[in-house]
């Protein structure tokens, strides 16, 4: 379900190995202003807008934010050292566990919101005060603060996308997808791998919101390669999008392929 958006399980075994493109202050600053930019719209929500379906199946939106707080929190439980791996004796899934956390937490929109309000700011507090160096608990393998926060802005992002779309509330695409696009990327090895394929090299250029600027990621002598939007991009890794529905090009023996594992999200 939702915790989908963001790379959990054995992906963070992938995602802990990898050093971060760029400095951990950046994409801390990008997570803050990606929180900014949801809670300008929830702050806007009456009543019937909380109660409404959201595009994650079985939730309202108040559901979701709930989601997103009780996330946040674990972040910085996580900071204090907490263990936060997932052990299910049941066999229950992870979206099959935060579903049943949500389902008996839920609470009153404001109360909903205060709560995600106070997460949010700690989480990110947590994050830029932790060693960057130093691996946090969380889920099945331990990550960098700053790739912490990379799976963080994707899940408020992904997040964001279900709580407006039904809503008819326009989320315009930012220079933070970035950050998702790259974690999109650096995933595909493990994507490859869960699907019982060898990993392969694939380029991606893919255009930035602004129109003017192109992302590059891998090798650009690779023979696959992935090229369009990266909203698009970012949107079939997160699952709100199928790569047929993108309008995304591939070319190559994997180009195809590639897009049709692209993942920012643990099975």
């Amino acid at each position: 379900m939702l915790c989908n958006a963001t790379v959990e399980g054995g992906a963070s075994v992938v995602l802990a190995r990898l050093a971060w493109q760029s400095s951990g202050m950046v994409v801390f600053d990008d997570l803050a202003a990606e929180q900014d930019a949801l809670d300008a719209i929830l702050g806007g929500l009456d009543d019937p807008d909380w109660a409404a379906p959201s595009a994650a199946a079985g939730w309202t939106v108040a559901d979701v934010v709930l989601h997103l707080a009780q996330t946040e929190e674990a972040v910085t439980a996580s900071a204090a050292g907490a263990d936060l791996a997932v052990r299910s004796p049941d066999g229950s899934t992870l979206d099959e566990v935060m579903d049943r956390l949500v389902r008996a937490e839920r609470q009153a929109p404001a109360a909903v919101l205060g709560r995600w309000r106070t997460a949010r700011l700690a989480a990110v507090a947590a994050l830029r005060a932790a060693d960057p160096d130093r691996p946090l608990p969380w889920a099945a393998a331990p990550l960098k603060p700053a790739t912490l926060a990379t799976t963080r802005l994707a899940e408020h992002w992904a997040h964001g996308l279900d709580i407006t779309g039904p809503l008819g509330i326009p989320f315009p695409d930012t220079a933070r997808l970035r950050h998702i696009a790259w974690l999109a990327y650096r995933t595909l090895p493990y994507a490859f791998a869960l699907a019982g394929e060898q990993p392969q090299h694939v380029f991606c250029a893919l255009t930035a919101p602004d129109g003017a600027d192109t992302w590059r990621y891998g090798p650009p002598g690779a023979d696959s390669a992935i090229t369009g939007p990266a909203g698009a991009f970012c949107r079939v890794a997160a699952q709100r999008l199928t790569p047929g529905q993108s309008g995304l090009l591939t070319s190559g023996p994997h180009g195809a392929t590639a897009l049709g594992l692209l993942r920012t999200y643990a099975a």
